[in-house]
């Protein structure tokens, strides 16, 4: 009976030993060797280094936002650039198009944290535009698509601008994606 007990308990005891030592405060842990996963980007990368980028656009009287593989993951300037470049010519067949030309002119961005923030330049006086609400919501949607983007403001001359949100009130605070839910379609 001895001998059966010490069988059982000897096995007991020596998994008792192998367990995690426990610390009595935090200790910092170092990040493997190797690459580490960034947050920046809208999906995971294909094997030939493509991801999914999404840009809003204008559909009818509303927004709509659209995917396109591009490769590798791009900043928020190039992000920006892709916007303003426009519908390709295959989502312009689709219907799409974009109120940013001639609405309002971007003269960059700069990145503090999860807000971008993007300095416009008053566009010219005979653009023939009226949907501001549109161009300002096809830069906060798109931005705001980005995981490490919370929310956009803008400025002009290095000054806080007030600019529509979809309801028609006017704001100077940082925007997001959900002031302009109103005008997003599927």
């Amino acid at each position: 009976m001895r001998r059966r007990l010490v069988t059982v308990l000897l096995p007991v005891a020596l998994l008792a030993g192998c367990g995690v030592p426990v610390d009595d405060a935090p200790r910092p842990v170092s990040a493997p060797p190797g690459v580490v996963p960034s947050r920046t980007g809208t999906a995971t990368a294909d094997p030939d280094g493509r991801v999914d980028e999404t840009l809003c656009f204008v559909r009818e009287d509303g927004l709509a936002a659209v995917t396109r593989r591009v490769d590798g993951v791009s900043g928020v300037d190039s992000h920006l650039q892709h916007l303003l470049a426009g519908p390709d010519p295959a989502e312009r067949d689709r219907g799409l198009a974009t109120a940013l030309p001639g609405t309002i002119t971007v003269a960059g961005a700069t990145v503090a944290g999860s807000l971008v923030t993007v300095d416009v330049r008053e566009a010219g006086e005979e653009t023939g535009r009226s949907d501001d609400v549109l161009a300002f919501g096809q830069i906060v949607c798109t931005l705001t698509q980005r995981p490490e983007v919370d929310s956009v403001s803008f400025r002009r001359d290095g000054q806080p601008l007030e600019v529509p949100r979809a309801d028609g009130s006017l704001s100077a605070l940082p925007l997001t994606a959900a002031d302009y839910r109103p005008l997003l379609r599927r």
